[in-house]
């Protein structure tokens, strides 16, 4: 279908779907002329439950909570599925006590568990968690993959952003982990 019906019918405006068109968020292409087809939705729908996981490290952080969660819906909405449950937790990342994740990983009704960034799932050891969900059918589908293609980099980078937020707040740390970062990516290179 066109761009335009494809955003009718999920009730978002033609500008709104563009953007995904163009972050690649869309399973579509576009023809010589210009325009846009999007491909049906209905061959993305899973036979099982989806639902959308969103966490934040502290009560301060709800207005992010609220913003994780539209960007889930979206994602959801141009992807096609159909979410069963929203799922909402404060918690710390590196705590693996958490109630509500775990039930929805014991569940096993549940075949995709959207989340914004893989650290909203687990700060370590995501990888092995996938492995074990995709042996039962079932996987955890991240919406904003990493900058960086160096696991290594990525585990190092989740350890400092959550002491830096704790010691010096989320904005401030995310600011010493960027130039952490390229300083690291730097010494990669040479």
């Amino acid at each position: 279908m066109k761009l335009s019906t494809y955003a009718k019918q999920i009730g978002i405006t033609y500008h709104a779907a563009y953007k995904m068109f163009k972050r690649g968020e869309l399973d579509a292409y576009q023809l010589p002329s210009g325009t846009i087809v999007v491909r049906s939705g209905e061959e993305k729908r899973s036979k099982g439950k989806i639902v959308l996981y969103g966490r934040v490290s502290s009560h301060g952080q709800k207005e992010d909570l609220e913003r994780q969660m539209i960007r889930l819906r979206d994602f959801a909405a141009a992807r096609g599925y159909i979410i069963d449950r929203e799922v909402v937790e404060i918690a710390s990342g590196l705590n693996d006590q958490r109630p509500k994740f775990s039930k929805l990983l014991g569940d096993e009704t549940i075949e995709i568990i959207l989340v914004e960034h893989k650290d909203r799932a687990t700060r370590f050891g995501f990888n092995q968690l996938q492995s074990v969900l995709l042996a039962h059918g079932r996987k955890i589908e991240v919406i904003n993959q990493s900058d960086t293609k160096d696991e290594l980099v990525d585990d190092f980078m989740a350890i400092i952003t959550s002491m830096c937020a704790r010691i010096y707040g989320k904005r401030q740390g995310k600011n010493r982990v960027d130039r952490m970062k390229s300083i690291l990516e730097d010494q990669e290179v040479n």
